[in-house]
């Protein structure tokens, strides 16, 4: 046997107990958390200043599909949490999603450096420290970064994301998703922004405008909003991130030869200014697997968890129904064995709707030094159950690597309120280095999948295309008449769309592939694997 296998890890769930000694109120939290079934461990109880080991804090393995959050102050150990978290998923075959959006995650891949912090907090909670790393895939969006590129098609990214993504108001998100409709039901792809640029171009001309008379038509203006947030968003750069080949999220469910799970790590240094894309981005994730997956009901352990961390950008500045369909993916994803952890600084970031719903909830410090931060830290507390603790008290007072926690007991009821001082990760608590970065990437399967970006005949290539039959002055003749080109006057883009072609060839295409689109919950979409 070898010493690896003579030596249980801290990934392995550990027998919890509680130690006679221990004051009436730890004994009670402590039975709170006597598992029987498989569990992580997240630390010991802390009780009056004193970590005491003999009562393990843990999570029912079963229970991850029932959402959770992770929550804290900046510097307070959140990633870490996350970290110690995915690990041992990992190690009890459960795939990961992870966003690393500062870079530092990335670690995960490489067994850890032992040093005197490990040591003495491995000590404290009793943890049985061995550097381990964990297999990881990594991504980027749209290849902006160290990754395998992941894009998706506008015609699946939907009305809604598209919408939060340009900052479009109500009425224009109404709009584009009447400019979707039209696409979807005429089977007209939308691969990438050029796409869904002709089409709003032809639905505002002369023989386009009719096709949406009936269920309330395009208004110019708002086309014209549409058309400019389009364009100041694809002279940021961000063009890249739609189009083909698109990622397919079943990619996130593999398993190692050994059989752990596989981390996903989604890279976004590059893009951590473009918060609105991102978070965006991580949605879409979220929908198609929703949208993919099948109805498992409760299972022994979840197909996936995903954190979505910097939860409370995709809540900022959110329409109704984008909000709506955000919380009715989030309760019904958990019946297809999906665990959806949102990372954020209180709370009070999540929307109630969406709150009430994650069961799981992982506390770190909160600041109090201003009125707003006394009232976030006042609007924390009474989201807990009631508790032992005086917790206004005790969450400005934890240490990094401490937490307040709460859980679902194997029967799904909360268990006490408890104060715990965390586990160390057994992987690297850092980014690896760039050069074993972009070997992982480039040397994985995926890469040759993904890596190169495919620009095949979709909506806009079809209406550069004479129909078949015609020469130069018949396209000629049924195009509008040549006029010099000044500012007022259209592109060569809208000329050809205002021509009359785009009519008769969205007519003569067929429905097949309309009839293949099936929209989720969330409005997003793809043609049937």
């Amino acid at each position: 046997m070898s010493d690896r296998e003579a030596t249980p890890s801290a990934t392995a769930p550990e027998k919890s107990g509680s130690a006679p000694a221990l004051p009436k109120e730890a004994l009670e939290i402590a039975a709170g958390y006597a598992f029987t079934g498989p569990a992580l461990d997240l630390g010991a109880l802390l009780w009056e200043g004193r970590c005491l080991a003999d009562a393990q804090i843990r999570i029912p393995l079963p229970m991850l599909n029932r959402h959770g959050l992770v929550a804290g102050a900046t510097g307070t150990g959140k990633t870490k949490t996350l970290q110690l978290i995915a690990e041992q998923l990992s190690a009890q075959g459960v795939p990961v999603f992870l966003a690393d959006i500062k870079g530092d995650l990335s670690g995960i891949s490489a067994p850890g450096r032992p040093g005197d912090q490990i040591t003495a907090r491995a000590a404290d909670v009793h943890q049985t420290w061995t550097a381990t790393g964990f297999p990881a895939q990594f991504y980027a969006l749209g290849g902006l970064g160290h990754g395998v590129p992941v894009r998706a098609t506008i015609t699946s990214f939907g009305p809604l994301l598209l919408s939060k993504v340009l900052r479009l108001n109500r009425t224009q998100e109404q709009s584009l998703g009447l400019i979707f409709h039209y696409a979807d039901t005429k089977g007209l792809e939308l691969v990438d922004l050029k796409d869904l640029r002709a089409v709003v171009v032809f639905l505002t001309s002369d023989e386009g405008r009719p096709e949406l008379r009936d269920i309330g038509g395009l208004s110019s203006a708002t086309a014209g909003v549409i058309l400019r947030a389009l364009t100041a968003f694809e002279a940021q750069g961000m063009a890249g991130f739609f189009g083909e080949p698109e990622f397919d999220t079943a990619e996130f469910l593999r398993t190692a030869e050994d059989g752990r799970g596989t981390v996903s790590v989604l890279e976004l240094p590059a893009v951590q200014d473009k918060p609105e894309l991102f978070s965006t981005f991580l949605m879409w994730l979220l929908a198609d697997l929703f949208h993919d997956l099948p109805e498992v009901g409760d299972t022994d352990k979840p197909k996936l968890v995903f954190f979505f961390d910097e939860a409370h950008l995709l809540f900022d500045d959110a329409s109704p129904a984008f909000l709506d369909s955000l919380t009715r993916t989030v309760r019904l994803i958990r019946s297809k064995g999906v665990g959806v952890f949102f990372v954020t600084q209180t709370p009070k970031d999540v929307p109630a709707d969406v709150l009430g719903q994650l069961g799981n909830r992982i506390q770190h410090a909160l600041r109090a030094f201003t009125p707003d931060d006394e009232k976030a830290l006042r609007a924390t507390v009474k989201t807990f159950p009631n508790s032992a603790y005086d917790l206004e008290e005790l969450l400005t007072g934890l240490g990094t690597g401490e937490a307040v926690v709460t859980v679902l007991s194997e029967k799904g009821a909360p268990t006490p309120v408890a104060a715990t001082r965390l586990r160390a990760p057994e992987s690297l608590m850092g980014p690896v280095e760039s050069a074993a970065l972009n070997e992982a990437v480039t040397s994985s399967p995926l890469y040759g999948r993904y890596a190169q970006a495919v620009d095949r005949e979709s909506a806009y290539e079809r209406l550069q295309r004479p129909p078949a039959g015609k020469g130069p002055d018949e396209m000629r003749a049924r195009a509008p008449q040549a006029a010099p080109r000044t500012e007022a006057q259209p592109s060569v883009v809208e000329q050809v769309v205002g021509s009359g072609m785009f009519k008769s060839l969205a007519r003569s295409i067929g429905t097949q592939i309309g009839r293949e689109i099936t929209r989720s919950v969330f409005g997003t979409a793809r043609r049937r694997r």
